[in-house]
């Protein structure tokens, strides 16, 4: 799949109307629709859809950058509501309501700037974590609105969270026995103290301390399926690693960007690896040396492939996200086929303040 990407992607939109960096993206399919979520320095949050690349919805009530947007399951499949969280420099988190243009709440709850925000994958995405230069991360009840727990222990601010995925059928009765039903899973963040820490979810406790980078943890997540031990992160030392969360030790360290590494995801893409004789998976970084970087899992070697945001219009990637094409109506392969060669497009923000597509 990497291939066909490599030979045939290029530059096919500019998505324009925010009026200062990019920070954040997000995606979600509802029903027969796909929508992609904008936070920007202009303090704005917008709605797009994917379809026609048009904007559809602006909400501009923050008072101070955004930092991190998250469409929220827990609405939609609770509420039947199509809603956008957001997360600020004002403090706050916010919620907004689509269709209905307005704001539905807001969480206050930390001290300073909150950097990101990340939805649960069990209970329906009912909890929510954020992050803040406050140095703690705080557990939000979405449905009652109330703040559950604060994690301590980072020792500088946190600009990256992370909650594990959803486990396997078999798990399912074990993990409702928790107090919150959360028994089992675990949230992973990232903070200017170099570090990444893991908490226990259920007991609220520090689970491990994970030490490897040299400068402020950007951007981290968790693997899942064959890589559900694995957490891929990116810093300020301009190195995207890898990490086994049973032993806290590196797998693997990418180097080859030439400034900091802001946002990092584990694609669907696979490579044929001859060093270990099968295919490999491949992870993406993007960096303020406006660069988006493919790497092969299984090799530190050189990256696989480089995707150079413009010169004049990027200088800095923040954030990117891969949206699977899926026209309305569109129900056979031959069709698909006719859209993509590999499924998807690539949309990223910069400090260009444009949504950039690449497909």
């Amino acid at each position: 799949m990497l291939d066909t990407f490599r030979s045939s992607s290029k530059l096919i939109n500019t998505l324009t109307g925010h009026t200062a960096d990019v920070r954040c993206i997000d995606y979600a399919a509802f029903d027969e629709d796909q929508f992609l979520c904008s936070g920007s320095y202009d303090k704005t949050v917008r709605v797009w859809d994917v379809e026609t690349n048009q904007q559809i919805e602006l909400f501009n009530g923050h008072l101070n950058y955004v930092n991190c947007v998250k469409f929220s399951p827990y609405h939609y499949h609770n509420q039947h509501r199509n809603v956008v969280c957001s997360s600020s420099d004002d403090k706050t988190i916010r919620f907004w309501d689509i269709k209905d243009n307005k704001q539905l709440n807001v969480f206050n709850g930390h001290l300073t700037w909150v950097g990101v925000i990340e939805f649960s994958q069990f209970n329906g995405g009912r909890y929510l974590c954020s992050g803040s230069y406050d140095k703690t991360i705080c557990l939000w009840d979405v449905e009652t609105s109330k703040l559950m727990h604060v994690f301590n222990g980072h020792e500088d601010g946190i600009f990256c969270v992370d909650i594990s995925p959803l486990q396997s059928n078999n798990n399912i009765e074990k993990n409702n026995i928790g107090v919150i039903g959360g028994n089992g899973y675990t949230i992973c963040s990232g903070s200017y103290d170099k570090t990444i820490r893991i908490w226990d979810i259920e007991t609220t406790k520090q689970f491990t301390v994970i030490k490897g980078h040299q400068k402020a943890v950007n951007s981290i997540k968790y693997g899942s399926n064959e890589l559900i031990n694995t957490i891929l992160s990116g810093s300020d030392d301009n190195s995207v690693r890898l990490w086994d969360t049973r032993s806290s030790k590196q797998i693997q360290v990418f180097n080859g960007h030439t400034n900091w590494v802001w946002s990092v995801e584990y694609s669907s893409f696979v490579v044929n690896n001859t060093e270990v004789g099968s295919n490999s998976n491949v992870v993406c970084s993007g960096s303020w040396d406006n660069t988006i970087r493919f790497w092969d899992i299984r090799s530190n070697k050189k990256e696989l492939y480089i995707i150079k945001g413009d010169k004049k219009k990027d200088e800095r990637i923040y954030c990117f996200k891969f949206v699977p094409l899926k026209k309305k109506g569109q129900n056979n392969e031959n069709e698909k086929k006719k859209n993509s060669d590999c499924g998807f497009n690539l949309y990223y923000g910069s400090h260009g303040h444009h949504i950039i597509v690449w497909g």
